[in-house]
């Protein structure tokens, strides 16, 4: 097996140095109607047998990208003939859970699911992927993923390459370990194939201009150090989930599984010249898979890929006349944003990354000592929550973590602020091990108490083997007054309360002594007590949000809601 590995590595390396396949470019599918059909195929990739993949319309391997446009009404139709169930999930896209296409979401094989949503995304680079659980890996490596490009008319006003396919080119780069058999290996950590749009060894003609690349590192595992040949300097200009305030000029970016950014190269005057965009992986710290192979134990799975920790070509770009009409300069200022500031935050969630011990490589991986239950909520957020999120990560391997529903922004790692390029917003970011990163979220628009958003590491075979959590956002109560409330002789203040909160019976309306039940939005019980005519209740280390008060005398039951700050 490892010299068949090693073949294709060495296959790869030539191909690669010869650039010898055109780069394919999906085709694009707008409007707000959408059909999506996935179905069973094969690529002859290698000489050999045929590999066994999963396409999606006329594709077959990946499918095409869609285009929407903030604040369109859209209908989207998933078919499923692949012969096993799957689900569909919108990466980035900000939609109800209903429509954001979790494990819950399951389309049985034959079946349809149609989400239908409005756009409410700023324009950026999304994508869209099954979700299956224990299945996701299988499904989304072997081609069952697409791009989503989102625009907006901010982003229309500026003078930036849009021709897709001319000056603007999606770039889905995967890395993966095929069988003796030329089969995908879900869970193989040798991978020693990188394809670029579902094209091995490949090359592209772009033209003589500023040239926007919408990078996406859709590998199951594979970290990418993405920057071009002798270190040619480019632009970043967004990530996850926007447009950044200003482009960055840098010579590296790197990318975890399901990390996107939006790059510009200059290549003015490069023409009948040839750059390579790269990964320069031997710069990636050890723990960081892509970056230099670690010791393993003799029990634990080979994980020694020939690409790790070393730098290699991933694209040639072969430069050519420059277009009619061309971006020939790089905006000095993008799209304003105000990111979230820590002191509007109302709650404190911490996340523990761990293992069973420190030499496991290959997981499971756990969030808080938990492996994924599908039964088992584990945050409830009240609807317009501002939240500061902790992770910590106490394993030996670096991971993507990813939150489903709302974008978030990195307040620091180790206490340090972010680089430029982790300053807009995100919906993935790496940690590392022994790191601690803080983000900031605001958790908006959608309430349901029932279906639950995601979030996961993005590393599928962790996710898969059970590296995610679950959490539902719950509705908050309008209209609740403030200061001194009263009912039936009942008086409960202040209102809202941060430290006590006091409930009062008159003497006229007692009859006896009285209970008290509180409890949350979801109705788990939070305090109860008995009282004669006064109750002080300290409400220190209670989750802000809304809370029901019930009191019960004899034959006659008061209900309040209180708001604690």
């Amino acid at each position: 097996m490892m010299k068949r590995i090693l073949a294709i590595a060495f296959v790869c390396f030539a191909a690669q140095a010869n650039a010898q396949n055109l780069l394919y470019i999906p085709d694009t599918l707008s409007g707000t109607t959408f059909d999506l059909t996935v179905h069973p195929d094969s690529v002859q990739f290698f000489p050999g047998a045929i590999t066994h993949t999963l396409g999606i319309n006329s594709h077959k391997y990946l499918g095409p990208t869609l285009i929407l446009r903030k604040g369109d009404s859209v209908s989207i139709t998933v078919n499923n003939q692949m012969g096993d169930t799957t689900t569909m999930h919108w990466h980035g896209l900000h939609v109800a859970p209903a429509n954001d296409g979790g494990p819950m979401s399951m389309i049985m094989d034959g079946m349809m699911w149609n989400p239908q949503f409005v756009v409410r995304n700023n324009a950026a680079t999304y994508w869209y992927h099954p979700h299956m659980m224990a299945k996701t890996a299988e499904q989304a490596i072997k081609g069952d993923a697409g791009l989503i490009i989102v625009r907006d008319n901010d982003e229309d006003t500026l003078a930036l390459p849009r021709r897709y396919g001319v000056d603007d080119f999606p770039i889905i780069v995967q890395s993966a370990e095929l069988d003796s058999q030329n089969q995908f290996m879900p869970k193989g950590m040798v991978d020693s194939i990188v394809l670029v749009n579902g094209t091995d060894s490949p090359y592209v003609s772009m033209p003589a201009q500023i040239v926007r690349m919408r990078l996406l590192n859709a590998s199951g595992e594979r970290t990418f150090n993405f920057g071009f040949s002798a270190n040619k300097p480019f632009s970043v200009i967004g990530n996850d989930a926007g447009l950044l305030p200003a482009p960055v000029t840098t010579t590296r970016i790197r990318l975890s599984p399901g990390e996107r950014a939006e790059v510009l190269i200059d290549l003015t005057g490069m023409d009948g010249d040839t750059t390579y965009l790269m990964s320069y992986a031997s710069e990636l710290p050890m723990g960081v898979q892509g970056g230099p192979t670690m010791p393993m134990p003799p029990w634990s799975p080979p994980m020694n890929s020939p690409l790790n920790g070393i730098d290699f070509n991933i694209l040639r770009i072969n430069v050519g006349p420059q277009t009619a009409a061309p971006v020939t300069t790089i905006p000095t200022a993008l799209i304003a944003d105000t990111p979230l500031l820590e002191s509007m935050a109302n709650a404190t969630r911490t996340i523990h990354m761990t293992a069973d011990s420190m030499m496991v490589m290959d997981g499971p991986f756990y969030f808080n000592h938990n492996l994924f239950d599908m039964d088992r909520i584990d945050y409830r957020i009240p609807l317009n929550n501002i939240e500061v999120w902790t992770l910590l990560d106490s394993t030996m391997v670096a991971h993507p973590f990813h939150l489903h529903d709302v974008h978030f922004y990195i307040l620091d790692r180790n206490g340090v602020a972010p680089g430029p390029t982790e300053r807009g917003r995100k919906d993935v970011l790496l940690i590392q091990p022994n790191e601690t990163v803080r983000f900031i979220a605001q958790f908006t628009d959608f309430a349901d108490t029932t279906t639950p958003y995601m979030y996961h590491c993005h590393i599928l075979m962790h996710e898969d083997d059970g590296m995610m959590g679950q959490f539902v956002v719950g509705p908050v109560a309008e209209g609740v007054k403030n200061i001194i409330h009263t009912t039936n002789g009942v008086n409960i203040y202040p209102n809202p309360a941060s430290s006590e909160l006091n409930i009062r019976v008159e003497k006229t309306h007692m009859q006896g002594p009285a209970s008290v039940k509180v409890t949350d939005i979801f109705g788990r019980g939070i305090y109860s007590g008995a009282f004669d005519d006064l109750l002080k209740i300290n409400t220190t280390g209670w989750a802000k949000g809304l809370y029901n008060v019930t009191i019960i005398r004899e034959d006659q039951t008061t209900i309040e809601k209180v708001v604690i700050r």
